[in-house]
Formats: C-alpha cells, sequence, structure tokens
C-alpha cells in the first residue's frame, strides 16, 4: 500500500481543494414560455427546444390524470372504523372500587 513520505501541507490541500465545489446551475429563459431551464435542454414546462416542441407536455398531464381518475374509481369507499372502548388500568378499576 503506498504511503506518503511527507504529510502535505494545508496550504496545497487547500489549492487542491479550492477547484473542488458547488457551482449554481446557470438557467436561461424558455423562449416559448419564459419559464427559467438550463442551456441547451428542453423545456420541462412546455417541452419547446430551438422552436420545436419535442415533448407533447399537455398528453402527459392528461395521461396522469386519467390514471388517477381510474384509481379513485377502483378503490372501495373506507368504512368508518367503531371505536373499541379501552381496557380498564387497574388504577381506574381501584378508583372505581374505592368511590362505590
Amino acid at each position: 500500500m503506498a504511503v506518503p513520505k511527507k504529510r502535505t501541507p494545508s496550504s496545497r490541500r487547500d489549492r487542491r481543494r479550492a477547484n473542488i465545489f458547488l457551482k449554481e446551475p446557470q438557467l436561461v429563459k424558455c423562449k416559448k414560455c419564459g419559464k427559467p431551464t438550463e442551456p441547451h435542454t428542453i423545456c420541462h414546462e412546455c417541452g419547446f427546444y430551438k422552436g420545436k416542441e419535442y415533448i407533447n407536455v399537455m398528453a402527459k398531464i392528461e395521461k396522469k390524470q386519467k390514471a388517477l381518475k381510474t384509481e379513485v374509481e377502483e378503490t372501495p369507499e373506507i368504512k368508518e372504523e367503531v371505536k373499541k372502548p379501552k381496557k380498564a388500568s387497574k388504577k381506574t378499576v381501584k378508583k372505581e372500587a374505592s368511590k362505590e
């Protein structure tokens, strides 16, 4: 196993790590809908890129709504649960006995 001969100084370590950081994404306005999107990608709001429609967003939304409607129709109605009386604890039994 390789072991360094000398300890790496903190300044050298920090200089190396100076370029390792998260960058804020560069966003561009969509020419069709005006929503911020990443450059050179399809807009997720309208499905357009360079004036051409690549994703039919409305069809996707309609498909999801249709699937939700069928799920709601298939699920049986929820019946109200009848609450069971709580079991009497030792303390409540003693209190009731002392009252009588």
